[in-house]
């Protein structure tokens, strides 16, 4: 399948296939039209097609008359901390995120550090059709400049924000797995920051990744063995860009990567009264944790942009996703894995329990999370008779991105992903019986 995404989520495909240095060129030319020209940073994550992508970014923002900060191999969180610290009007992020090796993407960033949101990518995608991209003369051509303290700008400000000397006294050993992803360059300082002693696992950003950049069950085998072999307080495993964490509790029980929100969701509430953001695809139990609380959750459709954006509207103490990804908005309203491991490692600190021990608190909700390769060219019309067929059938049900239909014993959302060539389809209920029925149900309808 040739897959080449387009969208809120920025642009992604496969290297050779699809995603080109050709096409890299344009949409950087495209951005800094839509940037006004002016400071742009870049940063990429370590996957061989890395530097060069990352070369014909930097052509295009050149040729259109930006001045280029080049922050190198560096995680996307970081970057877009350093956009206001360094007076940017945006940025690009080099990175295929949680996709695998093969892949690779360009993520557009607004002046703010946070990513465009519908608009402005629709905005972004006109100019890059329209194809009319303005040519900086010989003598107007700015300079490119090399800076590699964004990850060191990253790790004042968290520290900033977290009772270090608490998380210090506690003296945590946190097994950590960055899977050579530019997390290698600041989780393990992070980590050490924060008194705890690292043990650690696949960070050198010259390697290959070991295993799929995915904070999955499947991929967490590495660091759950780390996690009983060195008596570890929790695992801990990140994405190629520094967006996403998976967990491993110190009995070497891997939690799902709906665990991760849930658990930060809960401990965030114990301290702090307010909202909480989501989308629609993640578990319910979010909704339960703030129902406890008597706080509200709001939801939006999947993105980040859209969750970024709710997050400010509504002022919320937290936001995130289902897929490992936390943000903590007083230190920046992104994803950020970095905020998320001091959150945790905060609360084991000032409770002294153990990670299973609010783990185990968690409401006990089945998932099932299923993928429908289609055809890019068909992905939506696929959607659209699927829309059809159950439109009849159903009473409770949201539109606003793709099909999410409730039922009073659970749910099932089938949406078009943003970053992949599939249509996924999620299944919640309190029996597995009952989620495996909901899947089944929602893919028939769309096979047929």
């Amino acid at each position: 399948m040739r897959a080449l995404k387009i969208g809120i989520s920025g642009v992604r495909g496969i290297v050779g296939e699809t995603f080109s240095p050709e096409l890299a060129v344009d949409f950087a030319q495209a951005f800094a039209a839509y940037a006004s020209a002016g400071r742009i940073l870049i940063c990429r994550d370590p996957r061989p097609s890395g530097p060069m992508i990352a070369a014909a970014v930097a052509a295009g923002l050149l040729a259109a008359g930006c001045e280029v900060i080049d922050l190198g191999v560096c995680p996307t969180p970081s970057l877009q901390l350093a956009i206001p610290w360094l007076d940017a009007r945006g940025g690009i992020a080099i990175t295929g995120g949680h996709n695998a090796a093969q892949w690779n993407a360009l993520k557009f960033i607004r002046s703010d550090g946070l990513y465009l949101n519908a608009a402005q990518a629709s905005e972004l995608l006109d100019i890059y059709h329209q194809h009319e991209f303005d040519k900086a003369p010989w003598d107007g051509l700015r300079p490119m400049v090399a800076r590699h303290d964004a990850v060191d700008h990253h790790l004042e400000v968290l520290a900033r924000y977290f009772d270090v000397a608490a998380i210090r006294r506690r003296a945590l050993r946190v097994a950590v797995d960055c899977c050579n992803g530019a997390c290698s360059l600041l989780a393990p300082r992070w980590i050490t920051a924060l008194g705890a002693t690292g043990l650690t696992i696949n960070v050198d950003v010259t390697a290959p990744f070991p295993h799929d950049p995915e904070p999955r069950q499947d991929t967490m085998a590495q660091v759950r063995a780390l996690v009983q072999a060195a008596d570890a307080d929790l695992g801990l495993i990140l994405d190629a860009d520094g967006e996403r964490l998976g967990l491993v509790d110190e009995t070497g029980r891997i939690l799902s990567e709906e665990a991760t929100f849930a658990l930060a969701a809960a401990i965030r509430l114990r301290r702090h009264a307010g909202a909480i953001v989501t989308n629609l695809s993640t578990s319910g139990m979010v909704d339960r944790i703030a129902a406890a609380c008597q706080s509200q959750v709001f939801r939006t459709p999947v993105g980040q942009a859209n969750v970024s954006e709710a997050v400010l509207e509504h002022r919320a103490v937290l936001g995130g996703e289902g897929n490992g990804s936390v943000i903590a908005p007083e230190i920046q309203a992104v994803p950020d894995s970095a905020a998320a491991m001091g959150i945790i490692m905060e609360h084991l600190a000032l409770t002294g329990e153990p990670l299973s021990a609010p783990a185990d608190r968690l409401p006990r909700l089945s998932m099932i999370k299923t993928a429908v390769p289609v055809a890019s060219h068909l992905i939506y019309s696929t959607l659209q008779s699927f829309r059809d067929r159950v439109q009849d059938e159903c009473v409770d049900v949201d539109w606003s991105d793709g099909v999410r239909i409730d039922w009073p014993d659970g749910w099932v959302h089938v949406r078009v992903s943003n970053t992949e060539s599939i249509i996924r389809v999620i299944a919640e209920a309190e029996q597995s019986s009952r989620a495996l029925e909901l899947s089944d149900w929602a893919r028939e309808r769309l096979r047929t």
